[in-house]
């Protein structure tokens, strides 16, 4: 895959698995086409909620060891969400900028609700394969009944299959609300944030709706780093 010039910018890893992990800036910015590149696999049906979602291949694989142990365990878990290339994030993200037009005054009001649970283009983890979302993207989902015994079986057991919650209710960090459904695959997704807090800025979040607001609220500190501490 061939890369321009003016974007490409790649730091190798040693992984655990004994390969190199080559990142891009594409890559960062979900500007990667996941259908064609070979390091993003579709997450099998019984796995997902719907066809077609794409995951980095090491991420699936431990995703499916988890959903296994937890089936064994009375606990059932299916992916509802996964890869989001820069095109998906902007249609959401242009989406709920014109539903909110009639009710805030500008810009920055407009990105500061949008971003309590969606992130701008550019910054979101989805873009990465590394990150899903399980089973609901209703908060009060996982307070009660089934969906609070599947939320306590992943705080137990998630961190065995590499996953862990970056948006926790913790009061000390920045950014999104909390996201029970939200789970990253650590081992590859915290060597993406390192580079991309090394190589992109606000010069790269750009072509959507009231992107200029990006700067103002400082997302790639407040969001993109406002996750919990990793395990």
């Amino acid at each position: 895959m061939k890369y321009p010039l003016l974007l490409f910018f790649a730091l190798l890893f040693h992984c655990s698995q004994s390969q190199y992990l080559i990142v891009t800036n594409e890559w960062l910015l979900g500007q990667v086409d996941y259908a064609k590149d070979v390091r993003f696999k579709t997450i099998p049906k019984k796995y997902a909620s719907k066809e077609n979602l794409k995951l980095y291949n090491t991420a699936l694989d431990s995703l499916i060891k988890m959903i296994g142990q937890a089936k064994k365990e009375g606990i059932e878990l299916k992916v509802i969400s996964a890869v989001r290339s820069f095109g998906d994030q902007r249609r959401i993200w242009n989406t709920k900028y014109d539903e909110r037009k009639a009710k805030f005054k500008n810009d920055v009001d407009i990105a500061k609700d949008i971003l309590q649970y969606s992130s701008m283009p550019g910054t979101s983890r989805h873009h990465w394969g590394t990150d899903i979302d399980l089973n609901s993207l209703s908060p009060e989902y996982f307070t009660k009944g089934k969906g609070k015994k599947e939320y306590e079986w992943l705080c137990l057991n998630a961190e065995r299959f590499g996953f862990y919650q970056p948006y926790t209710a913790d009061k000390n960090r920045t950014g999104y609300q909390s996201e029970p459904w939200h789970w990253s695959f650590y081992p590859i997704s915290q060597q993406l944030l390192q580079v991309y807090n090394q190589n992109i800025n606000y010069s790269n979040l750009v072509g959507f709706k009231g992107s200029s607001a990006a700067i103002t609220l400082e997302v790639i500190k407040n969001y993109v780093n406002g996750i919990a501490i990793a395990p």
